[in-house]
């Protein structure tokens, strides 16, 4: 019994010597064996492979440095802060920004005038002579289908930066004999007519900081964005400035009569609050008329 208990059974081996069943030690007997006897190499059973294996790369990882730990840590006592000062205090250990040690900062010693107003914005000027300049250089070109957009422009070097959008001006409009198709952000009523005059057309389109940077980058995976305050809203939407909300881009014929109808309204309504004021008519004989009572000079 107890020699049987000194041996365990392995189907592929048989009864083998219970000291040969660990890993290690069973590998090697059986490769030493079979090298002796000329056998083909044993080939081991790998272990699976999971996630319990991982490690970090050696090096890569630090230990945290661990202060207030007693003398023998090499960080104990004042904690690598040294004795006293500002940089030993708790916290920052810093003044706030613009503290100048007391004294009345730079902030507070030069008056204020005047305010900063949010909803301003800086648009790049377009001029229509320098735009018939890069046409007549065959560095822009246009067509119903493909309109010059701040894509070309930026990227032609028209303009060399375009701020919140690109407004069309109509200075140089003497220059301008071109056919043009446009979409900008805004544009002038001088310059709308005299694009339209030569049969191109002016659109004016909306766009925040993110789809005027696509726009510039030639980039349209995104959907532009539409406006959200009051005042682009009706801005966009009037047909006289080109905007794309307006009916006269959309084509909708019963809403350009409707908005022609409604300007008309106001027009009307405007009339009689406007004051009606009479001047007096004077006749020439009664200016050199002299006052009762009242004699002529003597020569």
């Amino acid at each position: 019994m107890q020699a049987l208990r000194r041996l365990a059974y392995i189907p592929s081996r048989g009864f083998l010597p219970r000291q040969a069943t660990i890993p290690s030690r069973y590998y090697a007997s059986v490769v030493a064996r079979d090298l002796i006897e000329k056998k083909p190499s044993y080939k081991p059973v790998v272990p699976r492979t999971s996630t319990t294996g991982l490690s970090p790369f050696p090096g890569s990882r630090k230990h945290q440095k661990r202060l207030g730990r007693g003398k023998g840590s090499g960080h104990g006592g004042t904690s690598t802060r040294g004795h006293k000062g500002q940089n030993a205090r708790s916290g920052n250990g810093k003044p706030k920004a613009g503290f100048e040690g007391g004294q009345t900062p730079i902030t507070r010693r030069f008056p204020k005038r005047g305010f900063f107003n949010q909803s301003t914005r800086t648009w790049a000027p377009l001029n229509l002579d320098r735009l018939q300049h890069w046409i007549n250089q065959g560095r822009l070109i246009s067509s119903p289908e493909n309109p010059i957009t701040a894509h070309h422009l930026y990227k032609s070097r028209c303009v060399h930066g375009a701020h919140d959008g690109i407004k069309l001006l109509g200075d140089g409009s003497s220059q301008l004999t071109s056919t043009v198709h446009l979409v900008v952000s805004r544009a002038s009523k001088s310059a709308i007519r005299e694009v339209e005059k030569l049969g191109g057309s002016v659109v004016c389109r909306y766009y925040n900081d993110l789809g005027l940077k696509d726009c510039l980058k030639g980039r349209s995976h995104r959907k532009l964005a539409d406006p959200i305050r009051k005042p682009d809203i009706l801005w966009y939407s009037d047909s006289r400035n080109r905007g794309y909300l307006s009916p006269l881009i959309k084509g909708d014929e019963p809403a350009i009569k409707a908005e022609l109808e409604s300007r008309r309204l106001k027009r009307r309504a405007l009339r009689p609050k406007q004051p009606d004021v009479t001047y007096p008519v004077f006749k020439l004989d009664d200016m050199l008329a002299l006052p009762k009572g009242v004699s002529p000079p003597k020569a």
